[in-house]
């Protein structure tokens, strides 16, 4: 497209979009706590699309998680929140139907959707689990992991049980920082016994098709603060993404971004949901986004123009890292392109 073609007024990231699926940590709060803008923001876009929340915390009943959205002014059934632990027993049924007994690590979010699936649930592998399930809560113990190594000491292939992961996040976002996730405690189990967990939760892509049928979506835009787990989960289930700057990944993560975990959008915070997205344009090798340009140059990535706006700075320096096709391990990168005045927990 001519940089200097006549310009139609751009559409917000929300255009044509029938449902939201939100990621809860980084997105809508960290902690307890909302992030700014993040509730006005969504209660704005609850006027013309159904809002979905996706999370990969098995820590907590989808009742409980309705509860603190509804506690921060948010507009929250049960039904409107699908987990980790829901994709984690749907994964499961195929494996080992209930009602069979299965070794739990985590907390009430996973006990629960067990035991509504079907399931007997044990937290000790001396009942001869049928299966372990694994996912995150705050009060997992060393003795809850050595209970999962005992019971999957049996390799698969030679007759041992499944394991599913509801999720392998290696950290999440808390009101004090970032805190270690659910991937480092399967890891520690994996390390224990040289097994892989089977994953159920973000980036695998049954969690999304379980949201868009629930939702009956048509067009979905998803947000999130990962490009790992959300944003790669929102392109290999086919779905337009927007990485908010509010949680985990921060803006050297997207000029280094994998072309598998580039988002559709990419945002200071919630608010911009709402606001026109500029377009991308390119003209001889630049690549403007409103008055910021950037060009790749050899092993040089230029500024060719700052702009007025960091984040429009990053999407102009993303773009055009990401057409070089070179990987920003091998590029000079000034800093000022990834300066991070965003917030985050």
């Amino acid at each position: 497209m001519a940089l200097f073609s006549k310009k139609r007024p751009a559409p917000t990231p929300l255009d044509g979009v029938d449902t939201v699926l939100a990621d809860l940590d980084g997105v809508v709060y960290a902690g307890p706590g909302a992030l700014p803008h993040a509730v006005a923001s969504l209660n704005k876009a609850a006027e013309t699309a159904r809002i979905g929340y996706i999370t990969n915390n098995a820590s907590r009943t989808d009742a409980s998680v309705a509860e603190h959205l509804s506690s921060l002014g948010l507009a929250v059934a049960a039904s409107d929140v699908v987990t980790s632990p829901q994709a984690a027993m749907r994964l499961l049924t195929t494996m080992v139907p209930p009602p069979a007994t299965i070794l739990i690590v985590g907390g009430d979010g996973l006990v629960d959707e067990a035991q509504k699936a079907g399931y007997s649930v044990t937290r000790s592998a001396e009942d001869s689990p049928a299966a372990v399930v694994q996912g995150f809560a705050p009060q997992v113990a060393w003795t809850d992991l050595a209970e999962a190594a005992f019971a999957l000491k049996v390799p698969e292939e030679d007759g041992g049980i499944p394991w599913i992961a509801t999720n392998t996040d290696w950290t999440i976002p808390q009101e004090r920082g970032v805190a270690p996730g659910n991937g480092t405690l399967v890891s520690a189990v994996h390390t224990a016994i040289g097994r892989l967990a089977t994953v159920a939760g973000k980036p695998e892509v049954p969690i999304f098709e379980e949201a868009t049928a629930r939702f009956g979506a048509q067009k979905s835009l998803f947000i999130g603060d990962r490009l790992d787990t959300d944003i790669l989960g929102a392109v290999r289930a086919g779905i337009d993404s927007a990485l908010v700057l509010t949680g985990i990944d921060r803006p050297k993560h997207v000029l280094a971004a994998p072309a598998e975990s580039r988002p559709t959008f990419i945002l200071s915070d919630l608010r911009e949901l709402h606001q026109p997205y500029p377009q991308t344009l390119e003209k001889d090798g630049v690549f403007h986004v409103n008055g910021a340009a950037v060009r790749v140059s050899g092993a040089d990535v230029e500024i060719i123009a700052a702009g007025d706006s960091q984040i429009d700075l990053l999407r102009a320096g993303a773009a055009a890292i990401w057409a070089s096709g070179t990987a920003v391990f091998v590029l000079r990168v000034p800093e000022q392109l990834y300066a991070d005045p965003f917030h985050r927990p």
